[in-house]
């Protein structure tokens, strides 16, 4: 049975910052922690035919499976397919809005062997899940913008004060 679910979020940082990270797989665990593992299988530069060998922990299983860019169209969208047993589409649409990027990330899929039970999770709860990984993104961005700041800081303090 195929299920989609759609997340909208807005994340007060340039289109720019977000989408490196939505494009890049080797950046995934840092905001969703159910990635634990991606592998460039095509190459390590994230370009339509690039396939990663990748695995996703979800509770106490491992699940590995195959992710492949299908489509990019750069700071504005990318579309990810996952092989079995996710059987998905992800797409992530950006758009500008000032200084704020506003996210529309469609899941689609029919999820098979021993990911099927999650079919059965109501979509509003599995949105609210999928939402997470937007709001540890946000938290993501603000402390990456930080740490030159406190970096500098520290360097103004000079060599009597470290």
């Amino acid at each position: 049975m195929w299920r989609e679910v759609v997340v909208r979020a807005i994340i007060d940082q340039p289109v720019e910052r977000v989408f490196a990270y939505l494009v890049n797989p080797l950046l995934w665990h840092e905001f969703a922690p159910a990635c634990v593992m991606r592998r460039p299988l095509t190459g390590g530069q994230p370009r339509v035919g690039a396939r990663w060998e990748s695995a996703d922990r979800i509770g106490p299983f491992t699940v590995r499976f195959v992710d492949e860019l299908v489509e990019l169209e750069p700071n504005r969208r990318v579309v990810w397919r996952s092989s079995a047993p996710w059987n998905a589409r992800v797409e992530y649409a950006c758009e500008p809005d000032g200084a704020e990027t506003r996210i529309r990330a469609t899941y689609g899929g029919a999820m098979s062997g021993a990911l099927r039970p999650l079919a059965i999770v109501p979509r509003p709860v599995m949105g609210w899940i999928l939402a997470q990984d937007f709001r540890r993104l946000r938290g993501v961005l603000a402390a990456d913008e930080r740490a030159p700041k406190a970096k500098m800081a520290d360097a103004d303090l000079g060599p009597s004060m470290q």
